[in-house]
C-alpha cells in the first residue's frame, strides 16, 4: 500500500507543459518536476524549449493540446524506462570465466582530469611527435590504475577492461609513452598548477617543503639511483624527491635528485622553480630542520636585499644549536602554559618565545664562507607527549646497542644503524661491514645517553616573520604534516615504491604519474572539506562497481556516506542501484565536460 505522501510525490514527478509571458508574447516549454531529496520538496527544471505560441500556431492547429500530449508521452516513456520486469531463473549458472564487474568510481578521477584540461595539454604536446598512440587515453588509464589498483604498468594494461572506457592501445604503446611523459614532466607540472589555481583556487603565500626518497630493487648504482640515507633504513640505491606544496596541501612541484644528494641541497632548486614559474608572489617557506642552513636562509631572503622578500618557518635543532641557545631552551625561566599561566610540575606542555639575532654561515660564489646576522623570532616548547615518544623510540635503540655489545658477531654496519652511537670505540671493516675486534670489549656510552635525555620533549621553531603570533607560527609549522602525509600516501596508497624500473626516463615518468595521481586525490579531499582520508577515498571509488545483469543493464551494490559526499562534490550520482549503459555513458560524457561542479 502506497502512502499518500509517496503517491503525491510520484504524481508530481512528471513532465508538464508550461505557459508563460515573455515580451508580451505567450511562450511554451516543457518542464520536468522532480523530488529534491536534500530539501524534501518538489522542484522543476526545463527539459525542452518550444518557443512562442504565435510562431507555433503556424505549424500546429492547437500547439497547447499537441504539446500537452507530448509531455504526457515523455512522462510515460520515462516511467517505462524507470521500471522493467526481469526474468529470474534461480537455477541459472555462470558462464565459464565470467567476470562482468565494471568500475564506475573512476568517473570522479576522469572529471578532475578534464577539469584540469590535461587532455588538451597532452593532445597539444603529442601533435608533432612521430607516434600515433593516444597519450591522453594512456595517461588516464595509468592515473586511474595508480589510484584504484596500484601496480605495474603491465598490470594496469591487463585490467583496462574493467572500466567503461575504450582504451585502444597496446602494452608496447604504454611503455613507449613513458619516454614522452618524462620529457614533458616539468611543463605538465607547471600547467597542472596553473589549472588547479584557476579551477579550484590556490594559496601560495605559504609553501611547504620536504624531502623523501624511494628505493629500487637493484644492487648497483647508476644514473640518479645512488646509495644514500634511505628513509626506510635500507641499503638499496635510492632517488631523492623534493616536493613543494601549497597552504591547502595541494602539491605544487617536485624534482628528483641522485640518492646521495643531501636534503638541504635540494631546497633551492625546487623553491627556485616555484618562485620563478608558479606566480606565487612573496612566500613563507616551511620546512624541517634538515633544510635549515645559512645558504638556504640567505637565498630565501634574496641575499643582502630587503629581508621582506621571502620568509621562512623552520624547525630548529636544539641539540645542534649554540651553547647559549641550549641554555635558553633548557632553562625554566620564561616558560608558560598555553594560556600564559605559570608552569607547575604537573604541566604537560610549556612554551616561550624571544626575539634574537642569530649568526649564519653563507657560502659565496667564490666558495668562501662568510658570516651574516639575521633577526628571528624563536619559539621553544616542551611536550610530555613528545618526551614520552622520544624515550620510547630511544629505548629500542638502547636495547639493541646492549645486544650488539653482548653479541657483536651477529651485526654489521648495515644492521647496527641508529644503535651504534651509544657504543664506544665501535669500528667496521670497510670491505665487509663487519664489526672489527679492537682488543678491548665494547662498552655502552652512558654520557651520550644522558646528553640526549636532556632534550626529550623539547622542540624549537625559528622564523623570519617577527610580527607573526606565536600560535600562528606553531599552526603554520603544523601544516607540514600535510606534506608528510603526501609522502605517506605516495608510498602507501599509491605504492610509488619499491620501484622496479631501470631506465631513468621511465623512472621520471613513473614519479610524474604518481604526482598527478596525488594532485587529483588531494583535489577530491579539498572538495569534500578534507573529511576523508586518502585510503577511504580510494577504497570507496574502487568499490563503486556494477555487474552486467542483463544486456545493457548494470547492477550496483555499493553505497556509503563517502560515495554520497564525493558524488555530491562533483555532481555525479552514485546512489542508483541499476543503470542502463546509456545512462553510464551519459555520466562519463558529463565527467568529460570541463564545467566545475
Amino acid at each position: 500500500m502506497m502512502t499518500s505522501t509517496l503517491a503525491k510525490r510520484m504524481e508530481d514527478e512528471n513532465m508538464n507543459l508550461n505557459v508563460s509571458k515573455r515580451n508580451g508574447r505567450t511562450y511554451l516549454y516543457i518542464e520536468r518536476k522532480y523530488w529534491d531529496k536534500e530539501n524534501k520538496k518538489i522542484r522543476s527544471t526545463n527539459v525542452r524549449i518550444l518557443g512562442y505560441l504565435d510562431a507555433l500556431e503556424k505549424e500546429y492547429d492547437d500547439p497547447i493540446a499537441h504539446f500537452k500530449r507530448v509531455a504526457f508521452e515523455m512522462t510515460e516513456e520515462e516511467k517505462t524506462q524507470r521500471s522493467m520486469t526481469l526474468p529470474l531463473n534461480l537455477s541459472e549458472t555462470l558462464k565459464l570465466e565470467s567476470d562482468r564487474r565494471f568500475n564506475l568510481g573512476y568517473a570522479i578521477i576522469l572529471k578532475i582530469f578534464y577539469q584540469l584540461q590535461l587532455d588538451r595539454f597532452l593532445y597539444n604536446k603529442a601533435r608533432h611527435e612521430n607516434f600515433d598512440f593516444n597519450t591522453c587515453s594512456i595517461m588516464i588509464l595509468l592515473i586511474v590504475s595508480r589510484l584504484l589498483s596500484p601496480g605495474s604498468k603491465k598490470k594496469a594494461f591487463e585490467e583496462k577492461e574493467q572500466y567503461f572506457e575504450r582504451f585502444d592501445f597496446t602494452l608496447a604503446d604504454v611503455y613507449r609513452s613513458l619516454s614522452h611523459f618524462a620529457a614533458i614532466r616539468t611543463e605538465i607540472q607547471r600547467y597542472v598548477s596553473e589549472q588547479a589555481a584557476d579551477q579550484y583556487g590556490r594559496d601560495t603565500h605559504i609553501v611547504y617543503y620536504d624531502v623523501t626518497n624511494f628505493y629500487f630493487e637493484v644492487d648497483t648504482e647508476d644514473g640518479i639511483r645512488k646509495r644514500g640515507k634511505s628513509k626506510e633504513g635500507g641499503k638499496s640505491p635510492i632517488v631523492q624527491m623534493g616536493l613543494a606544496m601549497d597552504a591547502d596541501g595541494l602539491p605544487l612541484h617536485y624534482e628528483l635528485f641522485p640518492g646521495n644528494t643531501l636534503d638541504k641541497q635540494t631546497f633551492r632548486s625546487v623553491i627556485g622553480e616555484v618562485r620563478r614559474n608558479y606566480n606565487t608572489g612573496r612566500i613563507i617557506a616551511v620546512a624541517d630542520m634538515g633544510i635549515i642552513t645559512g645558504d638556504n636562509i640567505y637565498y630565501l631572503k634574496g641575499g643582502d636585499r630587503d629581508t621582506r622578500m621571502n620568509g621562512y618557518v623552520f624547525s630548529f635543532s636544539i641539540r645542534g644549536g649554540t651553547e647559549e641557545f641550549k641554555g635558553y631552551a633548557l632553562s625554566e625561566d620564561g616558560y608558560t602554559r598555553n594560556d600564559g599561566s605559570s608552569v607547575g610540575e604537573d604541566a604537560d606542555f610549556k612554551i616561550k618565545t624571544r626575539y634574537a639575532t642569530r649568526e649564519i654561515h653563507v657560502t659565496m660564489q667564490n666558495g668562501r664562507t662568510i658570516k651574516k646576522l639575521i633577526d628571528e623570532k624563536q619559539v621553544v616548547f616542551w611536550s610530555k607527549k613528545y618526551a614520552d615518544k622520544a624515550k620510547a623510540e630511544r629505548d629500542v635503540m638502547v636495547k639493541k646497542a646492549q645486544d650488539i655489545i653482548t653479541n657483536p658477531r651477529r651485526y654489521s654496519k648495515g644492521t647496527t644503524y641508529g644503535a651504534d652511537k651509544y657504543i664506544r670505540d665501535i669500528s667496521y671493516d670497510k670491505n665487509t661491514g663487519e664489526i672489527i675486534p679492537t682488543g678491548q670489549s665494547l662498552s655502552f656510552d652512558i654520557e651520550k645517553l644522558a646528553e640526549e635525555e636532556k632534550y626529550d620533549g623539547y622542540y624549537a621553531i625559528v622564523t623570519s616573520e617577527l610580527e607573526m603570533s606565536t600560535q600562528d607560527i606553531i599552526d603554520t609549522y603544523r601544516g607540514l604534516w600535510e606534506i608528510e602525509e603526501s609522502f605517506r600516501i605516495s608510498k602507501g596508497t599509491l605504492e610509488i615504491r619499491p620501484v622496479y624500473l631501470s631506465l631513468e626516463e621511465r623512472i621520471n615518468a613513473h614519479i610524474l604519474i604518481c604526482f598527478l595521481s596525488l594532485v587529483i586525490l588531494r583535489i577530491i579531499q579539498k572538495k569534500t572539506q578534507k573529511r576523508f582520508s586518502a585510503e577511504q577515498i580510494t577504497d570507496c571509488l574502487e568499490r563503486i562497481n556494477g555487474t552486467l545483469e542483463e544486456e545493457n543493464l548494470y547492477l550496483f551494490d555499493y553505497r556509503s556516506l563517502i560515495s554520497d559526499a564525493v558524488g555530491a562534490a562533483f555532481d555525479i550520482d552514485f546512489t542508483k542501484k541499476r543503470l542502463r549503459l546509456g545512462e553510464i555513458k551519459k555520466i562519463l560524457a558529463c565527467a568529460k565536460n570541463r564545467e566545475i561542479s
